[in-house]
């Protein structure tokens, strides 16, 4: 709750509710479950029109090129999904394919004469793909030699194992994210405390993401700056994907993955080009609640194996509304953030990258940017605002090999990533000591070696990687630094060993060098293992999915603004460990899918310190169990989800509070998500709905207050004129009932003298893009 300068304290929410907590649930299930049933009833009437009118076609124009730039062209245009098998030829290029084809046709036009085999089934075009007698589904075109193809497992063949949550780059462009609650929106097993996008921290099964293994383009990220603040505050217009393994994370995620992994990717030219060429886009938004106008810049490019993208988004703006109508100070916008990425793909597949993204916020917030207010009980009063300057920074370099042979298909990433928060001090008046600026500043310079092996029946990545840590406080009185260095080696097979099972299991070992604020240093080692697993237990209908994980992950750093110099660390801390498991069901059929799942993560010796000398390594136990279920209906041109979550917390065996959680874990309870779209081909006219429902929740500490339950719908329309493909025009209502709420992450709802960091209440939000 407080640093050594900011001591935090609690006050009581006051805010009466205008709406019961039943008429509302009721009305967001109603709207979300009619904006569905209109959207598949206009379906059914525009089916049997597009079909007559369309066909099998699509509008292809893929210029000549390498191979798997070409393929990665011809999935976009033809809408499916693109496996290359692993021993497809070096240097192969395709040939141009232009007009309105059918996928099959393209497809055989771009292969012509390399002798490469394919077959499309399901949504999914195979290339090199086996063309063994009385396969009548292959197709061999001139001079072809049957290839294997690449074995998938999880999200890379469409079905997730279980905890794998894949948000895609046409979900991003769906959810138009404003920050980083916004692209997990529709996941209520994830949620994202602070309505501020500085302050916010993503909780997956209520374990704060700073226990996942958290990369940002295979980057590690090492973030604890200030409690207050967030970990990892990214411009989500930025992102092409995310990938969340929520529990169990393969070995190769990375290290310290206690409570699973999360990868965050960027976008590249190749992306948004088919080809050699050039292009751009700009884009603008106006949020009417907050007057805040951002902006985005992008231009990128391919031409002969060299590849650029620059994007700059700036956004500036006032302090939001909350539902109750009142000003939410400290929340205005004042943010720069960018990315630049350079690349040459060499005639022979190597292909080097080197990125930069970096995201700037500099703005008056809340004294404590977490919370809207704390009453710490002292003596003199804090000022309700201070300046904040957050800088975060990420640096990359990427080789790898766009053409693999079985046995060789080498990765190497050598990044650096940097967080700096400067804030001022307010001391006890009594002092006579003038308010002074601190600066807290994590780093982290790390890497790996890999390489895949390709099999008959799969793959196994193996390598090595390491990272150089470190939290550094630049304070006035109370300067102090830790450290840590590690060193990993790892392994991760995924094959499918017999028909209708996938497999992934792997381990990893680690050497970890810490060094506390003192000089004194620590060594310790440590094994991880994990294994899962998918069974079809009826072929195309019902999957099985199971997995359980072990992990090492030394010890972690301490938050830079509490630091103490002068820590007794004993013995010195332990190692932190943990231990996950999962087991899930998902039925298919036709268009309909249900899933359901049960997980637990047991994490032991979880260092969090804090200021006061004994506490210097204090440590937690946490345990997060529950449930989630699901269930799903596409249509081609639109779809409906609904999901539910419970999920119940506990730190030291006692129900987990947002102050002791403080990089640990938070609240969570039952939380229900529901989310409609439908496409309107023949006018360009997208309609999307969603909605999340918080229940309430009351297994909270002895003493502490009960979390009110909440309910959040929002909706827009989109319009892509037919004739002006290139135009985009948008149309977001947030939170259309104007609820006045705190995300249930949110710190402090539970506490008598905190008011928490409200929500924006309804807003109206345009955006208009134009892509050249």
């Amino acid at each position: 709750m407080s640093s050594p300068k900011c001591r935090t304290g609690n006050r009581r929410l006051e805010a009466n509710r205008s709406r019961t907590i039943g008429l509302r649930l009721l009305a967001t299930t109603a709207i979300v479950g009619l904006s569905s049933l209109a959207f598949g009833s206009m379906h059914s009437a525009l089916a049997q029109e597009k079909t007559s009118r369309t066909g099998n076609s699509h509008t292809f124009d893929i210029p000549a090129q390498s191979l798997a730039s070409a393929l990665n062209a011809f999935g976009r245009q033809s809408g499916l999904q693109v496996t290359l098998a692993a021993a497809t030829s070096r240097g192969v290029r395709s040939n141009p394919v232009s007009g309105n084809l059918a996928p099959q046709q393209a497809l055989a036009q771009l292969l012509s004469g390399t002798g490469i085999s394919y077959q499309i089934s399901g949504g999914t075009a195979v290339i090199g793909s086996s063309t063994a007698a009385g396969d009548s589904g292959a197709v061999t075109v001139a001079g072809a030699t049957a290839l294997e193809p690449i074995s998938v497992f999880g999200g890379s063949s469409g079905n997730l194992g279980a905890g794998e949550i894949q948000i895609s780059a046409e979900e991003l462009e769906q959810k138009n994210p404003a920050n980083i609650a916004d692209v997990f929106s529709g996941e209520p097993g994830i949620s994202v405390g602070s309505s501020l996008p500085m302050s916010q921290k993503v909780y997956v099964h209520g374990i704060e993401e700073t226990n996942l293994a958290v990369t940002i383009d295979g980057s590690r990220q090492n973030n604890k700056v200030f409690h207050h603040a967030g970990t990892n505050m990214i411009d989500p217009s930025l992102l092409k994907a995310v990938g969340v393994d929520a529990g169990v994370a393969p070995a190769d995620a990375g290290p310290g993955a206690l409570g699973g992994a999360i990868a965050y990717e960027t976008k590249d030219a190749r992306d948004l080009l088919d080809g050699d060429g050039f292009g751009g886009f700009i884009t603008s938004s106006y949020n009417f609640n907050s007057d805040t106008v951002t902006t985005g810049l992008s231009a990128y490019g391919l031409h002969e194996g060299l590849e650029f993208l620059g994007a700059f988004n700036f956004g500036n703006g006032n302090d939001f509304k909350a539902g109750n109508g009142s000003n939410v100070e400290g929340t205005s916008t004042d943010i720069l953030s960018g990315l630049g990425k350079l690349g040459y793909e060499f005639d022979s597949g190597d292909r080097i990258e080197i990125s930069h993204e970096r995201v700037h916020d500099d703005a008056p917030r809340p004294y404590r940017a977490n919370a809207g207010f704390v009453d710490p009980g002292r003596p003199w009063k804090e000022p309700t605002v201070r300046d904040y300057i957050l800088d975060r920074q990420n640096t990359v370099f990427t080789y790898t090999d766009s053409t693999p042979e079985g046995w060789w298909d080498p990765k190497l990433v050598l990044a650096y990533s940097k967080t700096e928060l400067e804030t001022t001090v307010f001391l006890d008046p009594r002092f006579s000591i003038a308010p002074y600026d601190a600066i807290g500043t994590t780093e982290s310079f790390n890497g790996k070696f890999e390489n895949k092996f390709s099999f008959d029946i799969g793959n196994v990545v193996a390598g090595v990687d390491f990272y150089n840590d470190k939290a550094e406080l630049e304070d006035q009185f109370d300067p102090g630094t830790e450290k840590a260095r590690n060193v990993g080696l790892y392994a991760q097979a995924r094959i499918e060993p017999w028909d209708r099972t996938r497999l992934s299991f792997g381990g990893r070992g680690d050497t970890q060098k810490f060094t506390g604020t003192t000089g004194e240093d620590w060594n310790n080692s440590g094994l991880s293992g994990n294994i899962s697993g998918e069974y079809d237990l009826i072929e195309d209908f019902l999957i099985a999915k199971a997995g359980y994980s072990h992990v090492w992950a030394g010890i972690p750093l301490a938050e830079n603004f509490v630091v103490n110099p002068n820590w007794n660390y004993g013995d010195g801390p332990k190692p932190a460990t943990a231990d996950n498991y999962n087991i899930g069901l998902e039925a298919n059929y036709n268009d309909f899918t249900i899933e359901g799942s049960v997980f637990q993560t047991d994490i032991t010796d979880a260092r969090t310190p804090r200021y006061k000398n004994p506490l210097a390594i204090d440590a937690h136990d946490v345990r997060s169990r529950g449930f989630e279920i699901g269930g799903g209906y596409s249509w081609g041109d639109g779809s409906f989800n609904v999901k539910y979550a419970n999920i119940d917390v506990e730190i030291d065996g006692k129900p987990a509070d947002s102050d002791l959680g403080t990089y640990l874990a938070a609240p969570a309870g039952q939380i229900i998500t529901l989310q409609a779209v439908h496409t309107f081909t023949d006018w360009g006219v997208t309609l999307g709905a969603d909605a999340e429902i918080a229940l309430d929740y009351d297994d909270v500490a002895q003493g502490s207050k009960p979390y009110e339950g909440y309910q959040v719908f929002n909706a827009f329309v989109e319009y892509k004129p037919p004739t002006r493909p290139h135009l985009t025009f948008r149309a977001d209502i947030k939170n259309i009932f104007d609820e006045t709420y705190s995300d249930r992450a949110t710190y402090g709802q539970e506490f008598a003298n905190v008011t928490p960091l409200y929500e924006q209440g309804r807003a109206f939000i345009l955006t208009a893009k134009a892509t050249f």
